[in-house]
């Protein structure tokens, strides 16, 4: 059996070795002639899997190590009968900590409180549900919308509008350009101009699901408006202006936990064994490593919130993964699209907060509680 994956995909060979020869080429390029003989198609989000490149193949099975399928054509495969298999949630952990360790370092340079904040979350599929939890545990007030959730019956959603009036907005929505709620340019010039230049706006989801254009002419309009983009319309081609004038912006890496693509790729091995009939032989567990920052230890003075914000950020900073992207972006301009992917197939390792031990020389209830809801392990 032929397996053609992106190169990409974490523990390719080690999950998939003994199911097939397997065949890694870079996702963003993937073409109708080397996949024409692939009787297993492995994708990320980079490769757009249409008719025009399976047509004539003889793929009977795709899988996606992403939360998202808008890449793909599912109708099409349905039609073809392809059996199709993704990974929903496998790094929504990852984007609730990008999201909270960006907020972290706004909030400070702002001077707002955790408590006092009223978030707005536009989409609540894997991760902005989970995101609302998490926040919600951290004593702000949330607000989400989510129309077809809405249309289900769904209780405590608000309009579009409504969120769009939060301190916060964060986008966590698929791309969609047809249907009843479609999300390409949902913020478009109209939505933009109603936000104003103190409120946070966070885009983890997709570049499309904003219009840069008009999000460029406001930010010139208002430079002291925090953005933080890690996703872009033109991707991988960036505009450095734009990149220039939001606050913390980032190579498409907000889910980029080695956790979250490592249970990606066994979500998606789980699947092909299944559809094979064979025997699930990996686990997830047999290939983590040990993490690097396994406790961060408090005394007995340090205040909740405060602990709450050092422990975040001795787990991640996003603006290490800003800065790299600045840097990527002095390089010639037709290098952008190149360097782009570079930071996102060399990512460092970046493990989850879960993996970390809190402890204090003494009882402090109050932080152990906000640590625990933000998912660190406090051992209770």
């Amino acid at each position: 059996m032929k397996i053609v994956a992106d190169e990409n995909i974490p523990l390719l060979h080690e999950f998939f070795g003994d199911l097939g020869e397997i065949h890694p080429l870079p996702g963003r390029t993937l073409s109708a002639a080397q996949v024409r003989d692939a009787d297993v198609l492995l994708v990320r989000s980079v490769t757009p899997v249409t008719e025009q490149l399976l047509a004539d193949s003889q793929v009977g099975f795709v899988g996606t190590a992403t939360i998202g399928c808008d890449h793909v054509d599912l109708g099409y495969l349905h039609t073809q009968d392809i059996a199709f298999a993704s990974a929903p949630g496998c790094n929504a952990r990852g984007v609730v900590e990008y999201v909270l360790a960006s907020l972290s370092i706004l909030f400070e340079r702002e001077g707002w409180q955790w408590p006092t904040t009223r978030i707005g979350i536009v989409g609540l599929g894997n991760v902005g549900s989970r995101l609302k939890q998490v926040l919600e545990g951290l004593g702000c007030e949330v607000l989400a919308c989510d129309p077809f959730l809405k249309e289900q019956g769904v209780p405590g959603l608000v309009s579009l509008d409504e969120v769009l009036g939060c301190d916060v907005i964060s986008l966590h929505t698929p791309l969609t350009r047809t249907g009843p709620h479609p999300t390409f340019h949902l913020l478009d010039a109209e939505r933009l101009a109603r936000i104003s230049p103190r409120q946070i706006l966070i885009n983890t989801a997709r570049g499309p699901v904003i219009q840069e254009e008009a999000l460029l002419e406001k930010l010139q309009r208002e430079p002291e408006w925090p953005v933080v983009l890690d996703v872009w319309e033109t991707e991988p081609q960036v505009n450095p202006e734009l990149l220039e004038r939001v606050q913390i912006g980032s190579a498409h890496i907000a889910g980029y936990s080695l956790d979250g693509k490592m249970r990606g790729t066994e979500m998606i091995y789980q699947a092909l064994c299944h559809h094979l009939q064979r025997p699930v032989r990996h686990r997830l567990a047999d290939f983590l490593p040990a993490t690097p920052l396994a406790e961060v230890r408090f005394g007995a003075s340090v205040a909740p919130y405060d602990a709450l914000s050092i422990a975040i950020r001795a787990c991640y900073d996003p603006r290490t993964d800003d800065g790299l992207l600045r840097r990527a972006l002095r390089l010639p301009t037709e290098e952008h699209g190149a360097a782009f992917d570079s930071l996102r197939k060399h990512y460092r390792i970046r493990r989850e907060f879960g993996l970390t031990r809190i402890s204090f020389t003494e009882k402090a209830p109050e932080a152990e509680r906000l640590l625990k809801a933000a998912g660190f392990d406090t051992g209770r």
